[in-house]
């Protein structure tokens, strides 16, 4: 039986928001100024369509043989210093994770942007187990200041205007209510740069894992990763299984993707690749350096081959700028860490059919998602795939079962669809069936079917 719990909770969410018109206006404004830049950034692409089939078949090369990448990262990695810890799931990760901080006697934990730290709620845990967590992404600082997730996968927080932030650090950091977005950066910079120095340990995710070299690459704009990489004396690396990439040469191919169908640059501020600890002769970087790659579901959708394609995602955003329905719901109705087109494709697979399967369904299916993909993933198809798989697997309720059941012997039989004038059938249709206009405005039947036109049109 479907849990519906989570899909009234959808509802209600998206109900509050699509009717906010403020939270709506500062939306379009933060998407409207993204549309404006990212034509510029494809500039730099002669033919951006193959550009992305490119990307595209070097992530399926990876995705099919991934057993064997993962492997080769893990070889290069630990002969460098490195050590990597397997994590079936998010329990698994936070447990290695603590254990490392109780080895170091960590208090204080640094942190760059990750939606996998995000995804395993890592920064609950910790605070949970006494150790100070501070996220030094800006737009994530001002979620953590203001107990919220990310509302985006790339602009954390894109539904806030410079006046909230200015509310917001007035509030939490009593500073003047009337700062400039110049002196509130200025104030998030002062507090972090002190922590940089106090914390044991620094914690940041991964665009890529490069399997050739045993790298990760990660791509920022303010610096704060490659400073939570290199000050705290030891580095852990949470990222999920699907981010590698054969060589490292394929990143001159995704680092401007990803760039410019993030933010619409041409390649973003700080782009790093790290190979392990400090090695012999070296000043700079951690004594000991971690990657703990996270499974926790992934590996299902890798052994489904009509969904193991949204595993080429890599985290660029665009599916949410472009869908018609995020930009009138907003991230935090969807209740679960991957909001947008993206996050209804891989959330009923990563947290349960069951009671997830509400997403698959919130979208017009018209395509834009799949559309702006830099990888090309065919995000609306999938999303039809899940409807399907959800029917499949018995988590439709009886009542729909029934009405769908209904509808198609109906459909089947000609002179049951001509039945009856067209106010019989909107009464049925409308009032017997209200799950259906619940949400939607109610179905009016013309007084004559297209068959009916049809036979009257061609009698001869």
């Amino acid at each position: 039986m479907t849990n519906r719990h989570e899909a009234s909770t959808f509802l209600d969410k998206s109900g509050v928001k699509a009717a906010d018109l403020e939270h709506r206006r500062k939306i379009n404004f933060n998407i409207g100024r993204y549309d404006a830049v990212v034509p510029m950034g494809k500039q730099q692409f002669e033919k951006i369509h193959l550009a992305r089939e490119r990307a595209k078949n070097i992530k399926w090369r990876s995705l099919e043989s991934l057993d064997q990448q993962l492997e080769r990262f893990e070889l290069a990695f630990t002969r460098r210093g490195g050590k990597v810890i397997w994590a079936e799931d998010s329990a698994d990760a936070l447990r290695e994770i603590l254990a490392i901080c109780n080895a170091k006697q960590c208090r204080a934990v640094v942190k760059s942007k990750s939606m996998v730290t995000e995804e395993i709620h890592l920064n609950k845990f910790l605070e949970e187990n006494s150790i100070e967590s501070l996220e030094t992404d800006l737009g994530e600082y001002i979620q953590q200041l203001d107990n919220e997730p990310p509302y985006h996968i790339v602009t954390p927080a894109m539904h806030k205007s410079k006046e909230d932030i200015a509310k917001l650090f007035h509030e939490k950091l009593n500073t003047a209510p009337d700062l400039s977005p110049a002196e509130l950066t200025l104030i998030a910079r002062q507090k972090m740069r002190t922590k940089y120095l106090q914390a044991e340990i620094g914690i940041t995710g991964a665009n890529f894992i490069i399997a050739d070299t045993g790298s990760i690459a990660l791509t920022e704009n303010e610096g704060n990763g490659r400073l939570c990489a290199s000050f705290p004396k030891t580095h852990i690396v949470i990222t999920g299984i699907e981010k590698v990439i054969p060589s490292m040469t394929d990143l001159a191919l995704f680092w401007p993707l990803l760039a410019t169908f993030g933010t619409g640059q041409r390649v973003t501020s700080y782009n790093s690749i790290l190979s392990g600890p400090k090695q012999a002769g070296e000043y700079d970087g951690p004594d000991e350096m971690y990657v703990i790659l996270l499974d926790n579901g992934r590996t299902n959708m890798l052994a489904n081959t009509k969904l193991r394609e949204s595993l080429y995602c890599i985290r660029c955003g665009a599916c949410l700028n472009a869908c018609p329905v995020y930009k009138n719901i907003g991230g935090h109705s969807y209740g679960t860490t991957y909001s947008g087109p993206i996050g209804a494709v891989i959330t009923p697979h990563l947290k349960g059919l069951n009671d997830w399967k509400h997403l698959s369904y919130a979208s017009s299916l018209c395509g834009n998602c799949t559309e702006v993909c830099a990888v090309k993933i065919n995000l609306h198809e999938i999303l039809l795939e899940n409807r399907n798989e959800a029917v499949q697997q018995g988590a439709a309720g009886w009542m729909e079962k029934l009405a769908w059941k209904g509808w198609k012997k109906a459909s089947l039989q000609r002179k049951w669809m001509n039945m009856g004038n067209s106010k019989i059938k909107n009464w049925f249709i409308n009032r017997v069936f209200r799950g259906w206009n619940r949400q939607r405005a109610d179905l009016h039947f013309p007084e004559k079917s297209f068959n009916q036109r049809w036979v009257e049109k061609h009698k001869s």
